[in-house]
């Protein structure tokens, strides 16, 4: 029987405290997804909880950061502190396909994402958005939410927006499409091969 892929990250610095229990499923898998996210950011938290439901992850997330000076110590460190539970629930990157590629539309907008498990980080993040802010997070921070969580997971993606005129389905179809990728790259072959010529990853 294959070993859960679970992690939980306490991260507690004098601008955030972040509490994360992450559960990497799978598509066959039975257990029924649990995902509860509190940043004190509500369009974040909807950011998050689609990246959860879409990648098949069971995702418990709060964090309790200084949002009386602004948006971006919350949401950058939920997403370095997302990013480390991805990396040490997934563990070895043994026996997963490691690539993984998505489109995801969302009414007008449609998003395209590209990853690879390679263990080296690199974020490339084109979404394209006009808007000052999306709620309470400024749009600013929308692709380094993502850029600050790839980097953190030690994973390579390309995210670009390819169309689409509403900003929140910008943003949105974006969060879905690396999470289809994702649960793409993650999936398990049935091997217990690493996916490299360096037979390291």
């Amino acid at each position: 029987m294959a070993q859960e892929r679970k992690a939980e990250i306490n991260r507690k610095t004098n601008e955030t405290d972040i509490k994360v229990s992450l559960h990497i499923g799978s598509l066959d898998s039975s257990v029924e997804q649990k995902i509860d996210i509190d940043t004190g950011i509500g369009f974040l938290d909807h950011m998050y909880h689609a990246l959860a439901k879409h990648g098949k992850w069971s995702l418990t997330l709060s964090c309790k950061g200084d949002l009386h000076i602004d948006d971006h110590h919350t949401a950058e460190d939920t997403a370095i502190a997302l990013g480390m539970a991805f990396k040490q629930a997934l563990g070895e990157p043994r026996g997963i396909k490691r690539f993984g590629h998505a489109y995801c539309p969302l009414d007008e907008a449609l998003a395209r994402a590209v990853v690879d498990i390679s263990g080296r980080p690199y974020a490339t993040v084109d979404l394209g958005l006009k808007r000052e802010r999306i709620g309470a997070l400024s749009c600013e921070m929308i692709p380094h939410v993502l850029q600050s969580f790839i980097t953190a997971a030690g994973i390579t993606v390309h995210v670009d927006v390819l169309r689409g005129d509403n900003d929140h389905h910008r943003a949105e179809s974006a969060f879905k499409a690396l999470a289809v990728a994702i649960r793409e790259a993650v999936a398990r072959t049935g091997s217990n091969d690493v996916p490299s010529t360096k037979g390291v990853l």
